[in-house]
């Protein structure tokens, strides 16, 4: 396993310091965590993006999609 540092401002250290404390976890378990689940909601996006961008992928019309649903109900 690796080892980074950073620099952070006070006010984040306050607030890491206060959910390690609530969670009983350490300050690096804590920022694991939060990268963890940065790095997926970064993934997600990547592909969202990816799909947005691709010309055969057909983009729907809202206020299609929302006719089409009402009007199965």
């Amino acid at each position: 396993m690796s080892q980074i540092s950073a620099r952070l401002p006070d006010r984040l250290v306050k607030g890491l310091d206060a959910a390690a404390t609530t969670l009983k976890r350490s300050r690096a378990e804590i920022i694991r965590q939060a990268v963890e689940r940065y790095l997926e909601d970064f993934d997600d996006l990547a592909v969202a993006v990816e799909r947005l961008r691709d010309p055969a992928d057909p983009v729907l019309e809202w206020d299609q999609v929302k006719r089409e649903l009402l009007a199965k109900d």
